[in-house]
């Protein structure tokens, strides 16, 4: 070294003797530390008061005397959970609740959301009454079914009219191209545009990357779609009627969709707490949660299944009697970094960059760059969906071509 310093990976003495601020740094890395814990700490309160807002607990929870409310509102926004917060913000003392501005643009959030359940509560019931006219015996799937759950049907943040249509692809497409031709067909539906409302038509209802499981599944939902086709119910307020799955299939088909969204572009609180409420009402013996779990293991998910029980119990406050398996811990807490990171259906993960504009070949790449890390959780799933996705591309090509 010739007797030379070289402060090139010197020590704060070495930067202090050589005249440089060593306190820039350190501010830094304490600012950045107590930011981060600040956000745990609003985040632990966020859960601790969303339990409240769903009834999970009766009492209004202390930590929220501590709670950052602005903090708490983007939360719920990314989370697609703001109608459900609201919910309990109404019960609070004023002492507690949001300010003034706050809570009028909170309020009125919140009645966007009542508004939209209202337009998609009438649409249901008329997509239903229009497809068993026309000869299609339908169910409808999540949505507006699982918003019935809910203490108030109307905070759930809707999306768009999910339908199964019994009677296979073929069939449903032609239907399909006779009333909107050119509609482009993905594996397990088709955009169907004939109102305000989006609407997915269904020719299963969901599916499997991996090929063993994603056969054991399509067999699984042959045999049982029949009764969910049979199950009517009335909806609030005079809106009609609409068919939906039964509580005991969507313990099973609400995990399998979670887990499906996993490896496309993410889960969120909003996906979770449909399913918190279908655990909730789930009556069942011995013999029933043994199929639930047997069909879990069946295809392939005990371990997810795991980590899906560790967030309803740990966010969500569900009590371990009501959890189908065993809770992952491991696998909960990786989950759970996921979704607070990504939120609803992952529209906030930029680790791989803005999804806006992103043409068809940029997807592949990023959505194939986004799972590698899922490979280690999920091995069989996670380097099927490539595979899956390049087969199907494949399949419809050939289809157009002849």
């Amino acid at each position: 070294m010739n007797g030379r310093k070289d402060y090139r990976y010197g020590s704060e003495d070495d930067k202090q003797e050589r005249g440089e601020d060593v306190t820039q740094g350190s501010q830094n890395t304490f600012f950045h530390a107590c930011k981060s814990i600040t956000m745990v700490s609003q985040q632990r309160i966020f859960f601790d008061f969303l339990q409240f807002c769903i009834g999970a607990v009766a009492e209004i929870p202390a930590s929220i005397k501590e709670a950052d409310w602005k903090v708490l509102y983007a939360i719920a926004k990314k989370q697609a959970l703001t109608g459900v917060l609201f919910h309990g913000i109404k019960q609070l003392p004023k002492e507690l609740a949001p300010d003034a501005g706050l809570l009028m643009q909170w309020m009125g959030m919140a009645q966007k959301i009542r508004q939209q359940n209202i337009r998609l509560f009438l649409d249901s019931a008329k997509v239903r009454k229009k497809f068993k006219e026309v000869g299609f015996r339908n169910c409808i799937l999540k949505g507006q079914g699982n918003a019935l759950l809910y203490p108030d049907p109307y905070m759930r943040t809707s999306g768009d009219i999910d339908i199964y249509l019994e009677g296979g692809r073929n069939r449903v497409m032609q239907y399909i191209n006779k009333v909107c031709p050119n509609q482009v067909m993905r594996y397990h539906h088709v955009d169907f545009p004939v109102m305000k409302t989006a609407i997915e038509v269904h020719f299963t209802p969901s599916y499997m990357h991996c090929p063993v499981h994603n056969h054991r599944m399509q067999n699984w939902l042959r045999e049982v779609m029949d009764l969910q086709c049979s199950n009517v119910i009335t909806l609030p307020d005079g809106y009609g009627e609409i068919t939906v799955p039964t509580v005991s299939f969507n313990v099973i088909y609400i995990l399998t969709h979670l887990y499906r969204h996993v490896f496309s572009e993410g889960i969120g609180l909003r996906q979770l707490l449909d399913y918190y409420y279908v655990l909730m009402v789930w009556e069942h013996d011995d013999k029933a949660l043994m199929y639930a779990q047997n069909m879990i293991n069946y295809f392939g998910m005990k371990k997810f299944a795991g980590g899906i029980m560790y967030v309803m119990h740990k966010v969500f406050g569900l009590t371990t009697s009501k959890l189908v398996v065993a809770m992952n811990e491991k696998e909960g807490r990786f989950l759970l970094a996921e979704i607070m990171q990504g939120g609803n259906f992952g529209q906030y993960d930029t680790r791989l960059g803005s999804k806006e504009n992103e043409g068809k070949l940029h997807r592949y790449l990023r959505m194939s760059l986004r799972n590698l890390r899922f490979v280690k959780h999920y091995p069989t799933e996670a380097l099927s969906e490539p595979l899956f996705r390049t087969t199907f591309a494949i399949w419809k090509l050939c289809k157009r071509v002849k």
